[in-house]
């Protein structure tokens, strides 16, 4: 080779490397990322496989409430493409029913869909998740959690269970229950049997009622056995569901206990400090997408249930005033003994109360005003 020939292929050889270098300080300062397989571990990172178990308190053949974790674990895993899924088991598949928050708490699953007041035996305070009895609607109850600063103050006490909260939707004003003879006044509420959930039976145990704590699955049996005397659910989509009026015909209302019942997302708490930021934020999406579904299915379908259980026999009857008057007159006694000998729950009942007040000094001026004229309105047409 020529001395220029050999100079020529000297200064390709040199032109190639410098090429080499500075692609390779480019696609490190940004330039050509993708091609320079510098962008794609980063991305991993950033987004990691999360696998996730969540035992319900639910059976399968609540479409509502079993619905919506598995609603949220969809579109959770739709917003994540793929990458955060969660697997939802119902009651009795890993736990019972009534013991997800100690399964999510002890970290046998990652995350449980409940009602906070099924666990009022380990702390009163738990209620305010669900719905402290006489307390507000859903409207009312999501200006609360979203705006009110109850969401932050019920996760302060979730703490100490280790565990981080998410509110999915409400179940509405549930019913008062399914009773095999009538309620006319206080007395016939000595001795009953009554399947209550959670919190309100420390108040209808004033007033003589033997309350049960038992999941839905065996509602139904204990009630056509005669182990009980009385039942209550959710309202009439789900009663329906689970068949109440085939054994007891009396149909009460309204569940004083639960007038805007929120079910919640449960988290072990090391488990959701261990996910990125903006899977967080996709969970808390996810949640309240879930629960705006769960409650407007519940509006949508209770019309056409409570009318197919009326024409299979249920007679509706509102509890009367005797009996709500003295049901309210035991509900604030209870409060005031806890606020004695409970902190936690004096300082969520304080907050919770001062709102509920302006709350129901709002509604009373239009919606309640609305809503009535249109009922009546309603009524005399029908």
């Amino acid at each position: 080779m020529s001395s220029r020939g050999a100079e020529s292929q000297l200064e390709d050889d040199m032109e190639k490397t410098t090429r080499r270098r500075f692609l390779r300080t480019a696609g490190a300062g940004g330039i050509g990322v993708a091609a320079a397989g510098v962008a794609a571990p980063a991305i991993a990172q950033a987004n990691p496989e999360v696998k996730w178990r969540c035992t319900a308190s639910w059976p399968k053949s609540l479409d509502t409430l079993y619905g919506a974790p598995e609603y949220l674990a969809k579109r959770l895993a739709e917003i994540t493409e793929g990458k955060f899924q969660i697997q939802v088991f119902a009651a009795g598949e890993i736990v019972p029913g009534l013991q997800v928050l100690d399964a999510v708490q002890n970290g046998t699953v990652e995350c449980g869909h409940t009602a906070p007041y099924y666990f009022y035996g380990k702390d009163p305070t738990f209620t305010f998740g669900s719905d402290l009895p006489f307390g507000m609607n859903t409207r009312m109850k999501n200006a609360y959690f979203f705006h009110g600063g109850g969401l932050e103050l019920f996760n302060e006490f979730l703490k100490d269970y280790k565990c981080y909260g998410v509110p999915t939707g409400a179940t509405t004003c549930q019913m008062g229950g399914w009773f095999r003879k009538e309620i006319k006044t206080v007395e016939d509420l000595k001795g009953l049997k009554f399947r209550l959930g959670g919190f309100a039976g420390l108040i209808m145990q004033k007033l003589g009622v033997i309350p049960q704590q038992i999941a839905a699955g065996d509602i139904y049996p204990a009630l056509e056995k005669g182990t009980i005397d009385a039942a209550e659910w959710v309202g009439p989509y789900d009663d329906e569901k689970l068949g109440f009026v085939k054994v007891a015909r009396y149909y009460y209302y309204p569940g004083w206990w639960e007038p805007g019942s929120n079910p919640w997302m449960l988290v072990n708490l090391d488990k959701w400090n261990s996910i990125p930021k903006h899977y967080q934020a996709a969970f808390h999406a996810a949640a309240q997408e879930a629960g705006m579904w769960m409650t407007a299915k519940y509006d949508a379908q209770n019309p056409h249930a409570i009318k197919r259980l009326a024409g299979a026999g249920a007679q509706l009857k509102p509890f009367p005033a005797e009996v709500m008057d003295a049901s309210w007159k035991a509900a604030n006694e209870l409060y005031g003994e806890i606020n004695a000998k409970n902190a936690w729950f004096k300082k969520v009942y304080d907050h919770f109360t001062a709102f509920r007040a302006d709350q129901y000094l709002w509604l009373q001026v239009a919606d309640y005003t609305m809503d009535s004229y249109m009922i009546r309105y309603r009524n005399a047409k029908t």
